[in-house]
């Protein structure tokens, strides 16, 4: 456990955006709660809680490690959805065991399901993944003869929960026909599972840019993962709600707070270097304070020298290369710094903010991957 910083979880702004994500909804859409990536950085265990606490029944998640930890906070209070890797017949006989729900996107999962099965004498709940135009998992078009003939003859073994999809980049409307062609394929082969007498209980195929710029998207379940957390998919998507709802603000509010601490303050005089190498030499006498985080924390390297804190209510840059434990930045302006004094990495202090899209902008990086790298050491506190 790393206590050099730790993480602030705000519950009150949680419920700002579940509360935001119901209403823009359809009615009776279910929304499902997309914890992967150790619930895009925030502790799977600790945004469970804050989630359950606001009426949240549906999790999915990636694999069945990320199962169990979900289990291990919702008992049978919610539904858990694994959408990716199981690792093997061990893992499908917990699975089953437990009512986790999964995709099927390969002949073979479904047979091993069957068979699971059969032994344990309990049915299996499949959510049947087609392809519609992604390329990554889904039954092709070939295969869903045999798929609809092997869940008609095994209706004793197999609970046919969903059918489902994946959008490929609904966040961004240069795939805009792209995405209105995976729609209209996945009604089609919706249409002909129905006329076989196959109806699933649940049709689904949004994740949160989908739901948001393709109302249509929004069929029995939409499985929200970034807009859950207080952040936009993309710019083009928020400007997309401004435009047609005419807001201007932003409903979402940001869950996550990292705060971190001065570990010491140094002079450096004019025409030295800063940290590893060449990358920074004072062009003036300055003040630097360290900084206890580093890219083993998740704060990456890709920001050295362009990167921003917070220290005494002013924005401060990172200079020289960011290390492995620890980071500098300029404090010249800040008359009283000291050991001890609070950093803020994302969040707010005093009448400044500093996002997670700020480092993006500065890093190249995406808000999904600059969330999901945060270090699972650091401590997390959940505000109530």
């Amino acid at each position: 456990m790393h206590n050099n910083s730790h993480l602030e979880l705000d519950s009150n702004a949680f419920k700002t955006n579940i509360n935001f994500l119901r209403h823009h909804f359809k009615k009776n859409v279910l929304i499902s709660s997309v914890v992967k990536g150790n619930a895009y950085g925030h502790s799977i265990e600790n945004f469970v809680e804050i989630a359950l606490a606001e009426n949240v029944n549906h999790f999915s998640v990636f694999d069945s490690h990320e199962a169990r930890r979900v289990k291990s906070v919702v008992q049978d209070k919610a539904t858990i959805m694994i959408m990716g890797w199981l690792e093997n017949e061990k893992d499908l006989k917990w699975i089953i065991e437990n009512n986790i729900e999964f995709y099927v996107f390969e002949k073979q999962r479904l047979i091993s399901a069957v068979a699971t099965a059969k032994k344990i004498g309990k049915k299996a709940i499949v959510h049947i993944e087609i392809e519609t135009g992604m390329n990554r998992t889904g039954f092709n078009n070939s295969e869903l003869k045999w798929v609809q003939n092997f869940l008609k003859k095994n209706t004793e073994y197999l609970v046919f929960k969903g059918l489902c999809t994946h959008l490929a980049g609904a966040e961004s409307i240069a795939n805009f026909v792209r995405i209105k062609k995976q729609i209209e394929v996945y009604n089609s082969i919706y249409d002909k599972f129905c006329k076989l007498n196959l109806k699933p209980i649940q049709k689904h195929a949004a994740c949160s840019a989908g739901a948001m710029m393709y109302p249509e998207t929004q069929m029995d379940m939409v499985r929200i993962g970034i807009m859950q957390y207080g952040f936009w998919p993309s710019a083009e998507v928020l400007v997309n709600y401004y435009n047609t709802k005419k807001k201007n603000s932003d409903p979402l509010r940001r869950i996550i707070s990292w705060k971190s601490e001065v570990m010491s303050v140094k002079k450096v005089k004019r025409g030295e270097f800063v940290g590893y190498g060449t990358s920074f030499m004072a062009d003036d006498n300055m003040k630097i304070a360290l900084v206890p985080v580093g890219y083993a924390h998740g704060y990456s390297r890709s920001l050295s020298n362009v990167g921003r804190v917070l220290i005494n209510g002013e924005r401060c840059v990172v200079i020289g290369t960011i290390n492995m434990n620890m980071m500098m930045v300029e404090v010249t302006v800040l008359p009283h710094v000291k050991r001890g004094d609070e950093i803020v990495l994302i969040g707010n202090q005093e009448d400044k903010t500093l996002s997670v899209s700020s480092f993006s902008d500065y890093s190249n990086l995406l808000n999904y991957e600059l969330l999901t790298r945060i270090s699972p050491d650091i401590p997390r506190i959940i505000l109530k």
